[in-house]
């Protein structure tokens, strides 16, 4: 039972973190899977220099952790003369992580499909670009499908960082309602719901999608 300190006004300000949650979620998926998209096609490009600095982009991004990527938008930028709000140095943050990640997993899905499948393409005069965008790449979309879903819960969950440059999303919001009630356990637990709430049903869909998937693989084999 909540405790007479914690009030509704205090539940609709976590519900309002909540809502940032997902807005500065969407902004990194969305913002993150053009910009990897973009990573993908370059680390399978056929001239070795554009594979090369895609290679160097995705190493730096994944060696280094979120959090500093935080830092250096809120903090490094300021040593420029930008000034950013919380706001924009997440999602800069967050977008930048996500597209090396994305861009990664959306390069693997692309070199699986089959080499059978690009030859055939070829043979039939098609260029480059026609054989990714009518063969390939609908194709590795399918493949990617599933892993872009499950993905998507670690984006949701890795915004709760947002929280150390001032951005007030679930987390952040927790934080100053603790400080002003002080039930830090009570709190806690109403977050961790509330994340569980977004975060579940992305990974049951995700679930969803790889048996579908799977099956489908399995069927012509099958029959």
């Amino acid at each position: 039972m909540i405790n007479s300190g914690f009030t509704l006004d205090h539940w609709l300000f976590l519900l309002q973190g909540a809502v940032w949650t997902i807005a500065l979620s969407l902004i990194a998926f969305v913002g993150g899977g053009l910009a990897g998209g973009v990573v993908a096609l370059a680390r399978v490009s056929p001239v070795r220099a554009i594979r090369w600095i895609a290679l160097g982009y995705v190493q730096i991004v994944q060696g280094t952790p979120l959090l500093v990527l935080l830092f250096l938008s809120y903090f490094g930028l300021s040593i420029f003369g930008f000034s950013l709000p919380g706001i924009a140095a997440a999602s800069i943050s967050m977008i930048i992580y996500v597209s090396a990640y994305l861009g990664e997993i959306w390069r693997g899905c692309i070199e699986s499909v089959a080499k059978t499948q690009w030859e055939a393409a070829e043979c039939l005069a098609l260029t480059r670009t026609q054989r990714l965008r009518y063969v390939i790449l609908p194709q590795a979309v399918r493949i990617a499908t599933p892993s872009t879903v499950g993905f998507m819960v670690q984006i949701v969950k890795n915004t709760s960082l947002a929280s150390i440059v001032g951005f007030v999303e679930l987390v952040r919001a927790g934080q100053l309602i603790n400080n002003s009630i002080f039930q830090p356990f009570l709190v806690y637990v109403l977050i961790a719901v509330l994340y569980f709430a977004m975060c579940y049903p992305l990974s049951v869909w995700s679930r969803k999608l790889e048996h579908r998937l799977h099956f489908a693989t399995r069927q012509p084999a099958d029959a």
